[in-house]
């Protein structure tokens, strides 16, 4: 009965976006729609006299046709989406999401599992590949910027060993990242000053210039850095210059950024750094502008995202949308115990069941 409720809810609302469009003389024909954890995505063709930014400019008419607080439109091609948020908003809890990924397959080595993509594909970063290397994630208060992170960084502690992986923390407020203390990869524990931020930074580059003399790449080293303008406020020059330098050659030597921002201006991070982020994981920001700087592409739709988890990820161009994968404290406490009796939940020889 749910299924059926749900097409014919499908059905009612293409209507109402042909209807709304077709009343501004725009005429289109929606064919076929995906169902996500959190939205209703329904795909349309419109003529090719018909002007993207017109359609866009009629977001607000239709999601009043439609009874939604808001509607995102995207483009992909000549296809085009209407993306309406669920009422029944579903999570995406990241130790089901690793269970699935262990027991059909080997994760690549030093990925990590961010969430699940809108046609349901668990969407992974594989660090050490050249069109990856670092990661910006950005995003407002209440967007489940940090708890994405820590997803991240869990994933990776998950499935690696520490043979292969180690993290380097930096928390200037204590709170993000406190909840991965007990975890085996770390090299020390979170950074959560500027003094000893900047130690731990010059230990990182120390070592980047160490493996470049002898061209070694192993372990990989994730530097992950939770509100990181703060910390470039704060530690002024010497932060700046210990990141952009990880962030220019670190690939090589196995290192790489994790940066949560909320604000990721070029004016704080610097223009060279910010180049260096290939990709950014972007959730609810404030404005159009802030999406602009944040993805670093126009028309993303990021100041339409509903919070708690709703993300874009930008790289090379390509834009696609996903539910953040977190860990409820139920899990988290699970993870905890696991790792506290080994140091990877790694492979098909291990149960996480």
């Amino acid at each position: 009965m749910a299924a059926k409720l749900t097409r014919e809810l499908m059905e009612f609302q293409s209507d109402r976006i042909e209807a709304v469009l077709a009343s501004h003389r725009i005429p289109v024909r929606v064919h076929g729609g995906t169902i996500a954890p959190r939205w209703v995505r329904f795909h349309f063709t419109a003529a090719p006299s018909a002007k993207v930014n017109s359609i866009r400019n009629l977001s607000e008419e239709i999601a009043l046709a439609l009874g939604a607080p808001d509607v995102r439109i995207t483009r992909d091609g000549e296809v085009m989406a209407v993306e309406v948020p669920r009422a029944d908003m579903q999570t995406v809890r990241l130790l089901p999401m690793l269970r699935k990924l262990l027991a059909g397959s080997v994760v690549p080595p030093v990925s990590a599992c961010a969430g699940l993509t809108d046609d349901g594909h668990p969407l992974l970063l594989r660090l050490p590949s050249p069109d990856v290397t670092h990661v910006l994630v950005a995003g407002a208060t209440g967007s489940g910027k940090t708890e994405l992170m820590r997803s991240l960084l869990i994933s990776l502690a998950a499935t690696n060993r520490q043979s292969k992986l180690q993290l380097a923390l930096i928390d200037p407020k204590s709170r993000g990242f406190a909840p991965l203390t007990a975890l085996p990869h770390l090299l020390a524990a979170p950074a959560a000053d500027v003094p000893s931020a900047v130690a731990l930074l010059n230990r990182l580059t120390a070592e980047m210039d160490r493996r470049d003399g002898r061209g070694i790449s192993s372990p990989c080293i994730v530097i992950a850095v939770d509100e990181v303008v703060d910390l470039l406020m704060t530690g002024g020059k010497a932060v700046e210059t210990a990141l952009t330098r990880i962030a220019q050659r670190g690939r090589e030597a196995g290192l790489h950024l994790l940066l949560g921002a909320q604000k990721p201006a070029s004016s704080v991070l610097g223009p060279q750094l910010k180049a260096n982020l290939p990709v950014r994981l972007v959730g609810r920001v404030g404005s159009v502008e802030d999406a602009r700087v944040a993805t670093g592409v126009s028309g993303s739709g990021a100041e339409k995202l509903t919070g708690r988890g709703d993300f874009l990820a930008v790289t090379g161009g390509c834009t696609t949308h996903f539910q953040a994968a977190h860990v409820p404290p139920a899990d988290m406490k699970e993870f905890q115990i696991a790792f506290r009796d080994r140091s990877a939940l790694i492979g098909n020889d291990v149960d996480l069941e």
